[in-house]
């Protein structure tokens, strides 16, 4: 492959996953923390309760005005919301990203004969697969992770094997001695 069809591929590559990233924006937009707990500074521990936040007392070391006596700790409950909503959207985001992933890579295998473009497309492939695990790593278990990761590399190492049976590519013979 010559410098020209080399930077086609990576091209089509980050091309590939910026479409599959943004496109999956447009559906299932980021979770922003300030949907879920407003800047409002409060200031009375009878609006703080009224919200359902936490009224936390100060300690005399932590008292920075004559009168103030705690604040209100609104992160309490507003954070496992936004927590919850992040992993939801991780979920939705993993199971649409992964099939497309895999999709991807398969077509670019299969129905791109020009290098360049099955090349690039099978990168964007496995970096939409990259992408789908990682936006849900951090809330799998180890199990899950592990599994996901050899069925990953079963799966590339049987394609790049089938591929390479398939169009003409040669297994390296080792010489003997």
């Amino acid at each position: 492959m010559d410098l020209k069809n080399i930077i086609l591929g990576i091209a089509i590559v980050i091309l590939t996953i910026f479409v599959i990233v943004n496109g999956i924006g447009v559906f299932y937009p980021k979770v922003e923390y300030s949907d879920f707990c407003a800047a409002e500074v409060i200031e009375t521990q009878e609006r703080c309760e009224e919200i359902g936040a936490t009224w936390e007392v100060y300690d005399g070391v932590r008292r920075l005005f004559e009168g103030e006596k705690g604040f209100c700790d609104r992160n309490f409950k507003c954070r496992d919301r936004y927590d919850d909503a992040r992993e939801e959207r991780a979920k939705k985001v993993f199971y649409i990203a992964l099939p497309f992933g895999i999709l991807i890579l398969l077509a670019g295998g299969f129905l791109f004969y020009l290098e360049a473009v099955g090349a690039g497309l099978m990168g964007g492939g496995v970096g939409t697969i990259v992408y789908a695990a990682g936006s849900y790593w951090r809330y799998g278990e180890d199990l899950f992770r592990f599994i996901i990761s050899l069925l990953g590399l079963v799966a590339v190492i049987f394609l790049a094997y089938w591929f390479n049976r398939k169009f003409g590519a040669k297994p390296i013979k080792r010489k003997k001695r």
